[in-house]
């Protein structure tokens, strides 16, 4: 990628967590208490976890228990992650972000459910959009591409003329397999080839286009 890449679109769909909320401290905590009780090596849990809705998680880690059991553990899962907001922060630039695409089409697009991401989004000072697909708006999860599909849908936009941004394996394959541009975010993103590529979203600068397009400046 050259030190400026600008990316022209008609609609942006965020992921939250690595991307525009930074809940690693608390997604650390428990999921590695959760590969401790199971016996698993929590390192090697922490590379699946990330993008999933928690139960595929289980279901790839434990690959011989039942999915019933792993959609009972996951809602007490989601209940822990929901209670628990101790460091979850902005991911820097992301209020920035948010603002000044306020007025351009735009979604959250993530594998928390809806009380999830509004503990979260909450917790780091950010407003949630008026669109959110979440966990309880699809059947499938991350890398499938349903999630973006339908919020491109939803806002009615071609999805080549979506710009996805992410921080995870999972979210980053579901983003080229909807037909979508994606800009990673972060250190587990550099590894799978986005189309650009951030620290932080202060490197993204966005600019009105002509036709009601977006001009998305990313600066490396």
């Amino acid at each position: 990628m050259s030190a400026a890449t600008e990316l022209s679109v008609r609609a942006l769909l965020l992921d939250m967590d690595g991307t525009l909320v930074n809940s690693d401290a608390v997604v650390e905590r428990c999921w590695r208490a959760w590969a401790e009780r199971h016996g698993l090596d929590a390192d090697a849990a922490m590379r699946v976890v990330h993008g999933r809705q928690g139960h595929l998680s289980m279901a790839i880690l434990l690959p011989d228990r039942p999915m019933e059991e792993n959609l009972a553990e996951n809602r007490i899962m989601l209940a822990e992650e929901t209670a628990d907001t101790d460091g979850v922060v902005e991911i820097p630039g992301a209020a920035a972000f948010l603002a000044a695409l306020a007025r351009h089409p735009h979604a959250l697009v993530t594998s928390a459910d809806l009380a999830l991401a509004g503990a979260r989004m909450t917790a780091a000072g950010l407003p949630m959009p008026e669109l959110a697909i979440t966990a309880e708006s699809v059947g499938a999860s991350k890398p499938d591409p349903e999630g973006f599909l339908k919020a491109a849908a939803a806002l009615g936009i071609d999805p080549a003329d979506c710009l996805v941004f992410e921080d995870s394996q999972a979210g980053i394959e579901a983003a080229r397999a909807a037909g979508m541009r994606v800009v990673g975010v972060g250190p587990r993103a550099a590894v799978h080839a986005p189309t650009a590529h951030v620290d932080t979203l202060e490197q993204i600068r966005l600019v009105p286009g002509p036709d009601a397009t977006l001009l998305v400046q990313v600066t490396a």
